[in-house]
């Protein structure tokens, strides 16, 4: 049995299986979700250790999803990182106003998002 349990969100297919794929690979036990709101229901029902979710969504972005973790108090700690599309920043302020673990932009390697992952658990464990 998977120790780690990780959301995967984003409505790009294909970039959802490559993280999968890493991360199963590695051990976790993966939840994929191609929108926010599909996220945030699996988000609650299996509490997963860590997310990671792509900033633009339809239906809702990944900052309305973080904000919307963070106002449940069942996921209101759960580490979240954050994939964007080249041009989009994301403001230090809201950063940590959202407590975002760490931002990657696109394109990403999967080992990089894995080693990421891997680092803000290890953080999370010190605490």
């Amino acid at each position: 049995m998977a120790d780690k349990k990780a959301l995967v969100v984003d409505d790009e297919f294909h970039i959802v299986q490559v993280v999968a794929i890493k991360l199963r690979n590695n051990g976790f036990e993966v939840l994929t979700a191609d929108n926010g709101n599909q996220a945030y229901q699996l988000a609650c029902q299996h509490h997963p250790d860590v997310i990671v979710t792509d900033y633009q969504m339809p239906s809702m972005t990944g900052i309305e999803l973080i904000e919307k973790l963070r106002q449940n108090k069942s996921t209101a700690d759960t580490p979240v990182l954050m994939l964007t599309a080249r041009g989009f920043s994301i403001e230090d302020q809201q950063k940590e106003n959202l407590r975002i673990a760490a931002c990657l932009s696109k394109p990403f390697s999967p080992r990089e998002v894995l080693q990421s992952i891997e680092q803000v658990l290890a953080q999370k464990a010190e605490v």
